[in-house]
This record gives structure tokens, sequence and C-alpha cells, in this order.
């Protein structure tokens, strides 16, 4: 049976009580825990009421503590310092090697999953937590230490480390094309484009890669819009269209056959995307050692 429960006093009184007793004043107290003078009075009264005693005199709005107050107050401080120093530790511990990367879902999924084994076999000391969301950066309220995302998509106050580059091409799964040849621009028009909107919107889509090629999308026929790149991706490779790919995210299912390029036309990007570490964030080695892997791993693709 566990006692604890039937022994302890009340839990939320010993804080208060700790600041009280090592101040000897309420006030203080209060003005410490950011709470009222009042809750402090409330609080140590509770104790008193649980533990049968005064732990402090009350004189001309002036406390001193009891020798029973003096003595319980040496033992919480303790107590209290313990546990705190025990949090402490258990905290620092798992972040002194962890590294947390934020990174795009899509390219968490098809760039860097394939290739974050390498960096592991470099530093098996660090270990590496990936965060992956769809939305911009500044939207993203958890901590995190290096984030990779698409040039242009807002990044608040978070410092840029560095950028890189990447290029977007038509591609669809080869079962699409069923064995035609190459098209050309104006063929385009006649097939089914899968497109993706995002909010805020993404660097580069059909209106914006046309134009780069001298053309406009008036004229093109409706086709699906998705809200999510990867999903985008995968209807490609489903076959329900052409949808523009990113060499870096793209290039993979390229490689394993699932899709195909079926224009020779590519629309270099010099700065595509971004890395930036997180603003008043540690300049840990081992953040540093990532922010230099992606940065390898990056522009030796470039």
């Amino acid at each position: 049976m566990n006692m604890l429960g039937k022994t302890l006093p009340p839990l939320a009184s010993l804080l208060p009580f700790e600041a009280a007793a090592r101040l000897e004043s309420f006030s203080r107290a209060a003005d410490e825990l950011h709470i009222t003078q009042a809750a402090i009075s409330r609080q140590i009264r509770g104790l008193e009421d649980n533990l049968g005693l005064k732990l402090f005199c009350r004189r001309n709005r002036a406390v001193f503590l009891t020798q029973e107050g003096r003595e319980l107050g040496r033992v919480v401080s303790s107590a209290l310092q313990s546990i705190s120093d025990s949090a402490a530790t258990l905290r620092q511990s798992p972040r002194k090697n962890r590294v947390v990367l934020l990174c795009q879902l899509c390219e968490a999924f098809y760039w860097l999953m394939p290739r974050l084994s390498t960096f592991h076999q470099q530093h098996p000391e660090i270990e590496i937590q990936v965060a992956t969301s769809t939305r911009p950066l500044t939207e993203f309220n958890e901590h995190f230490d290096v984030a990779l995302q698409s040039t242009g998509r807002p990044s608040g106050l978070h410092v840029l480390a560095f950028t890189a580059t990447d290029e977007v091409f038509p591609v669809c799964s080869p079962d699409y094309l069923a064995g035609s040849p190459l098209l050309s621009l104006s063929d385009l028009r006649l097939h089914t484009l899968l497109h993706h909107y995002a909010t805020p919107p993404h660097l580069m889509e059909w209106d914006s890669w046309l134009q780069a090629c001298g053309q406009t999308l008036d004229g093109y026929p409706e086709g699906p819009v998705f809200d999510s790149y990867p999903l985008m991706l995968q209807a490609a490779v489903e076959g329900y269209g052409i949808a523009l790919g990113w060499r870096r995210t793209a290039g993979r299912l390229i490689e394993n056959g699932a899709l195909v390029r079926p224009c020779a036309e590519s629309v270099p990007l010099s700065d595509a995307i971004s890395v930036f570490r997180q603003q008043g964030g540690d300049d840990r080695m081992e953040v540093r050692l990532l922010v230099e892997w992606l940065k390898e791993e990056l522009r030796s693709e470039g």
C-alpha cells in the first residue's frame, strides 16, 4: 500500500512555504512566485492545519518562522533543490547529443531519410530527431535546432545558414506516356496537369514554370489540384497526369522507374532551398556538424 499519499502534506503548499520560509516574507514570496499574498497565506494556513502546528508567528504585519517552521523549511528546501537538480539533469542529458531537424514533409520523405544514415555513420554519437511540417517555418511552434524549407516561405527571425540549388521539371508515370516520345511544351496542352497549391504560395508551380519557359498557362484545361506536394507526386506515380517535380524530391522516384521526365525542359533555381538555425538557438558542436553535413549533401548534388 502506498502510504505517501496519506503522510505527505499538500504538495501544492510546499513551494509557497519554501519561498516564504527562505525569504521570511509572504509578500516577497508572492512576488517571486507571481501569485497574490493572499494565496501564499492561504497555502501556508492549509499546511499548518494539515500538520497541526504553527510554522510562522504573525506579528505587526510581519512573519517569523517558528522552530518547527525553520526545521521543516530546511527539509523542504533541500528536497525541492534535489528535485530541481534531478529535473535539470534529465532535461539536459537527452538534449546533449540530440539535434532536432525540422524539414518539409516531402524533403524529409524523399530526400532526407534515404541519406540520413550517412550522417549517423559519420557521427554515431549524435541523435537526429526529425520533425516534419507542410506549413512555413513561422507556423511551427515547437523547438528545433536546424530547419530546411523552400526558399521564399516565411522564416521570421530565424538565422539563414545557407541556400542550395535545385531544378524543376515535369514528371509522370512511364505508363502514362505509354511509350510516346518526349513531349514538346505545346504538347502539354493535350495532357492533364496536376497542380499543387499551398498557402502561402510555393516557390514554383505550373504558371511560373511555364512563364520561365516563355509560355503561359492560358488555354490549358483545368487539372486536379492538391494541397500536398507528396500527394501530388503520388498521383503522378499512379498515372493521373503530369506533375512538376523537384530534382531533390522526385529524383529517387525517377531513379527507381516510378516516374519519368516527359519533357526535356527544366528550370534551374539558384536558391531553391534554405537551411536555418533557430533564432537564439545554442551553438553546440552537434548543431554545427548537422549544418555542415546538410551543406555538403545539398551542394554535392547542385
